[in-house]
């Protein structure tokens, strides 16, 4: 990644992360960028491998968002860790990893704001239906309304409840509740039928994680 997609994704962190968040953007093998917060700092350097059991790792290992509890054993403090794969042209280029002193949730909040027009509407993340990338913008579509919403779909990922949403491609992520079947789609993909009717595909490149996310 170069210095200019570093100070793009730095710019989403600060706007929607506390200010006693640490950050760290890695490659795919060490840490490229690292701002400690005053409130928790993993001593991270610039070229510091990435360490086995760390959230960052675990992003990039499996591909997908990592939101949990890492223990001292790994970096001597215990931290949670919020860490999403970067992707250029569909590959893992790298990950960035929110390092926080108490759990996510005690400030990511429950509802996204979209806008309609010249008017903007805030729904609740239970009430959407799925994601879709659209004019480098993403549409969020509930059973009510539509809108978009000004982050892409990989940042809005970072924000999105893990026990409600699954990416399932690239321009798509899909509310579990509101999948109505799953069908069969050629060798190794899937299609899905949401409760409204919209026809939504699940990538080769998604399907192993959609299914070990759905256990199937």
């Amino acid at each position: 990644m170069d210095s200019t997609s570093i100070e793009e994704v730095m710019n989403v962190m600060r706007e929607f992360f506390p200010s006693h968040a640490s950050i760290a953007i890695a490659d795919t093998k060490e840490f490229i960028f690292y701002q400690p917060s005053n409130q928790i700092d993993l001593h991270i350097q610039n070229g510091d491998l990435v360490k086995e059991g760390t959230a960052t790792h675990k992003a990039l290992s499996t591909g997908r968002k990592v939101t949990e509890f890492i223990d001292p054993s790994v970096f001597g403090i215990p931290y949670y860790g919020m860490s999403m794969p970067i992707r250029e042209d569909g590959k893992i280029k790298g990950a960035v990893t929110a390092i926080l002193p108490e759990p996510p949730s005690s400030f990511l909040t429950n509802y996204l704001t979209i806008k309609k027009g010249e008017c903007w509407y805030p729904v609740k993340q239970e009430s959407v239906l799925f994601l879709e990338t659209q004019f480098r913008k993403t549409l969020v579509k509930t059973d009510s309304i539509e809108g978009y919403h000004r982050l892409n779909l990989s940042e809005l990922e970072l924000f999105l409840t893990p026990t409600l949403f699954v990416r399932c491609h690239r321009s798509y992520i899909v509310n579990i509740d509101f999948i109505h079947e799953i069908q069969p789609d050629s060798h190794s993909t899937f299609l899905l039928i949401m409760k409204n009717g919209t026809r939504i595909p699940v990538s080769q490149r998604y399907a192993s994680y959609f299914r070990r996310s759905l256990g199937f």
